[in-house]
């Protein structure tokens, strides 16, 4: 999704299903799963409600937890074809807010689901809070509070401002730098960039005694 081109209405939806599909698990899973419903023409709301559940579970099987993914896929796309007439347009329409809880209220989309579907889809200002993000500024010395998401989401919003453009950029660059870099084990904190300002790199390295 990152970076960001032109999308057409099936790139939108592929967006909203692999944000559903990549919950707990990688995205590697959650990649494979989507191809196979590419291949199987199945990036399609209707086709997706017209499948039956083991069907569409075997599937996303790469993604894990496939029984409970099918019913969430379905869930979203019964959302859009009956309360939206088939269109993501709809869906997204109104303020961020508003569609947020339009999201939240859709079982099996929780808050970081929802934001990464406002964000990366919907194009709206919201930011998505993962274990990259936690991990990485815990381990600077910088939480903002409680490790609690909408402690996490409200701190980033207000420092990095409305623009979509740079919401998408910070959190895929944390997600870029917790995958390669600030990993939650193994760290490469000796190549890191942020080491000289990021107490647990410095004791990882031998920089801080204590």
């Amino acid at each position: 999704w990152w970076p960001h081109e032109g999308q057409g209405e099936e790139a939108v939806l592929e967006i909203c299903l692999g944000a559903i599909l990549t919950q707990n698990t990688s995205w590697k899973g959650a990649a494979a799963a989507l191809d196979n419903l590419l291949h199987a023409d199945a990036l399609n709301c209707e086709r997706l409600l017209a499948m039956p559940q083991d069907v569409l579970a075997d599937l996303v099987r790469p993604s894990g937890h496939f029984n409970v993914k099918a019913r969430k896929l379905q869930e979203f796309a019964t959302v859009v074809v009956e309360q939206h007439d088939g269109a993501l347009a709809s869906l997204f329409d109104g303020e961020v807010d508003e569609v947020r809880e339009r999201l939240l209220a859709i079982w099996g989309i929780g808050p970081e689901t929802a934001d990464a579907m406002l964000l990366y889809a919907a194009r709206k200002p919201t930011f998505v809070i993962d274990a990259y993000a936690y991990r990485l500024f815990e381990r600077l010395d910088l939480a903002p509070g409680e490790r609690r998401y909408d402690v996490y989401r409200d701190f980033f919003l207000d420092k990095i401002g409305p623009d979509v453009e740079r919401l998408n950029e910070w959190h895929a660059l944390i997600v870029r730098h917790g995958q390669q870099i600030c990993r939650r084990s193994n760290p490469r904190c000796e190549d890191c960039t942020l080491l000289r300002r990021c107490p647990f790199g410095r004791r990882e390295v031998g920089l801080d005694a204590s």
